[in-house]
């Protein structure tokens, strides 16, 4: 009996079964490459034209940066007027504020910054002076543009918190403030800082070494501010945060008091590589 066949037709069984089982190559789905973060950009859009009475006109444009922490928020314009062919250098200023579905999230000095909020569509609308250079253009009013920006926002590296938020007129409230580092990023210094309304004679003392009331004036001056503490923190780790306590003195005069932390972000030789957070505001009744 005839067994060739029969030895090809099974050997060519045992080939095709490891194919069937594995799927080829080309035919499977790439995978998804890992999201990468949006560079720092700058997005900018025409706002309007402001004209005056005798052919001066600015088309002012506002701009927003992302992909920083900070909302940095500027008004480019070009200008001229009817009639000359001098090329003028504008210059803008005034102030902002930015939406988000109708709730407004930053705002301030034109060219400002504040803390970005995160993706999303913005309007923002400001009130700007354009002046020239060499004069002849001067003009005000208020633009407005719509940017929608796509840059996620930064986890937080640092985190400042409060065991309470409220002061009382006419006593002394002790609080604990705990000042963490979150991030593997940075290091574990940090100047945590406390200030109070000036005129309102409220005083801000603790006894912890690592912290001062400032000093002003010209040496030899000895001059502090009873209103304000600063306190310099070396050992702030992921797993180890630094704790403060503090005792505020209210008057008769109620004052609310600030906090902010300023970090060193190591990079290399870099200058600009720090940050700065904003604190829980203490409130006073």
């Amino acid at each position: 009996m005839p067994t060739r066949p029969t030895t090809l037709r099974a050997l060519a069984g045992a080939a095709l079964l490891p194919l069937a089982l594995v799927t080829p190559a080309w035919g499977s789905p790439a995978a998804a490459p890992a999201p990468k973060a949006e560079d720092p950009a700058t997005l900018c859009a025409v706002a309007g034209t402001l004209r005056g009475d005798h052919g001066q006109h600015a088309l002012v444009s506002l701009c927003a940066g992302s992909g920083t922490p900070q909302f940095a928020v500027s008004a480019p314009a070009s200008c001229g007027r009817a009639g000359t062919r001098v090329r003028y250098s504008c210059r803008t200023n005034g102030t902002w504020s930015a939406k988000r579905s109708g709730k407004t999230l930053a705002g301030g000095p034109l060219p400002g910054s504040g803390d970005y909020p995160g993706p999303g569509t913005y309007d923002i609308t400001a009130t700007v002076r354009v002046r020239s250079a060499p004069a002849g253009v001067d003009l005000t009013g208020q633009v407005r543009a719509t940017l929608t920006l796509t840059a996620p926002k930064a986890p937080p590296t640092h985190a400042i918190t409060v065991d309470r938020t409220t002061l009382r007129r006419n006593s002394t409230t002790t609080l604990l403030y705990t000042v963490r580092r979150d991030s593997a990023e940075g290091d574990g210094s940090a100047r945590f800082g406390l200030i109070g309304e000036a005129a309102s004679g409220v005083r801000i003392a603790t006894s912890d070494a690592r912290c001062v009331n400032p000093l002003v004036g010209e040496y030899p001056a000895k001059t502090r501010l009873p209103y304000s503490l600063d306190c310099a923190l070396t050992e702030l780790q992921p797993g180890h945060p630094e704790q403060v306590k503090v005792r505020v003195t209210v008057g008769a005069s109620c004052s609310t008091v600030v906090s902010k932390l300023g970090y060193w972000m190591p990079d290399g030789q870099a200058l600009y590589t720090g940050g700065m957070l904003e604190g829980p505001e203490l409130t006073c009744s």
